[in-house]
């Protein structure tokens, strides 16, 4: 402990990291840096200085990430088509990385000895940070107050709070949310409260905060053009738009439909069952949107290896290995294949609903005169299936000669 003078602390100025600041001052006899980022939480972020002021902080930093994080970490994901256990847009897990880089980078100039973080020891977020930061900067310290202290609820850690003076909000210290809730530019998730027994069915419209339930969705559907740039989106309805505007507008639009909510249970990293909600709006729009362009504009062979890959990839960033370098090499693959992925695609959004009712591209590899049911004048030999036919049931033919029995 007596080697750690400076600690970079991921404060979001909740009860929880107010509490840390005090407690690893006091444990560790050390300065603490605090670091903020807004990420799209869409909560005020610049109230966490002056809690940090309280507390004696004098190196304080709060960033704006929003663009960051879209347009490095989201975008390159959906690039993919990524999602876990065939369900979960990642929406917390895409996050971390970004805010490990940030609080190295920040270790860097402040020339602190150690980094620390608010994940508990159940959870998979306290991986993700770590693996990151040692990523980053192997010789980094980790301290992990929930992995040490003796505070196992909210009941004691306001108890810590007005034993050690720690300035807590009133409203906030005498209301108890029912869920443990984190946001950001891609989703919000839900968990803990009734969440934790598997059959209760999630309160509706209490607990949900982006959309509307699809029951109270519009009766008229919704239609949205857009347009693509290497697998990106670039414009919505024509309007030019930055990867963060591009992540609102489509939660915006998205929530008012009633879609893109999510309740799951899910295999966490550290080995146990979790259940969760989740509100992903403008990533599911995305991820439909970008399944529809690249069935125009990717090659067969192309686009059924990134299926093969897109579990691996989307295991990668669950568990906290986005800077390692096997998802380095499968990102360079995968922005490899999206060179042609350019062009238009409209979407229907009703009642909870994505569906791609068009797509359109100038390097589309749909070819009418080939594909129609009407005279091809000759554009294709249909005798030639025969052949290939024949070639393909070959050892299957040799196989039932010898008398191999298949059924």
């Amino acid at each position: 402990m007596s080697s750690v003078k400076k600690v970079v602390l991921a404060y979001s100025g909740g009860l929880d990291t107010s509490v840390i600041v005090r407690w690893l001052q006091d444990t560790y006899n050390c300065e603490v840096v605090t670091f903020t980022a807004d990420i799209g939480q869409g909560e005020e972020v610049e109230p966490a200085r002056a809690k940090a002021e309280a507390l004696g902080v004098k190196e304080i930093y709060i960033d704006d990430l929003r663009e960051e994080f879209a347009r490095d970490f989201v975008f390159p994901m959906f690039r993919a088509n990524t999602i876990y256990e065939g369900e979960y847009l990642l929406g917390t897990s895409i996050a971390r990385p970004l805010i490990a880089k940030r609080l190295i980078e920040i270790a860097n100039e402040t020339g602190a000895d150690a980094i620390s973080h608010g994940a508990t020891g159940k959870g998979n977020d306290q991986v993700r940070f770590e693996l990151g930061a040692y990523a980053l900067k192997p010789g980094i310290q980790v301290i992990a107050p929930w992995r040490e202290w003796d505070l196992t609820s909210r009941e004691t850690l306001m108890e810590y709070c007005a034993e050690h003076d720690i300035p807590v909000d009133y409203a906030n210290s005498k209301k108890k949310s029912p869920y443990s809730m984190d946001a950001n530019l891609l989703h919000i998730s839900y968990e803990g409260g009734n969440l934790e027994d598997p059959w209760w069915e999630a309160e509706d419209p209490d607990m949900w905060r982006w959309s509307v339930s699809p029951e109270e969705a519009p009766d008229q559907p919704t239609y949205l053009e857009l347009s693509y740039q290497k697998g990106d989106i670039v414009a919505i309805n024509g309007e030019a738009m930055s990867p963060a505007t591009v992540l609102e507008t489509l939660n915006k639009i998205g929530g008012a439909n009633g879609v893109g909510r999510l309740d799951i249970v899910e295999n966490r990293y550290v080995g146990m069952k979790s259940r969760g909600c989740y509100e992903t709006p403008g990533g599911t729009i995305m991820l439909k949107a970008h399944r529809g362009i690249e069935s125009l504009t990717l090659d067969r062979e192309a686009a059924h290896l990134k299926d093969e890959l897109m579990p691996r990839y989307a295991k990668l960033v669950y568990n906290g290995y986005w800077w390692s370098p096997e998802r380095k090499m499968l990102q360079a693959a995968i922005d490899a294949s999206q060179e042609h992925v350019n062009g238009e695609v409209r979407v229907k959004l009703y009642k909870g609903s994505v569906s791609v009712v068009g797509r359109r591209s100038p390097d589309s590899l749909f070819d009418e005169a080939i594909a129609t049911f009407e005279d091809d004048a000759g554009a294709y030999d249909q005798k030639d299936a025969e052949g290939f036919i024949r070639l393909n049931a070959l050892r299957m033919r040799i196989a039932a000669d010898k008398g191999r029995n298949i059924l």
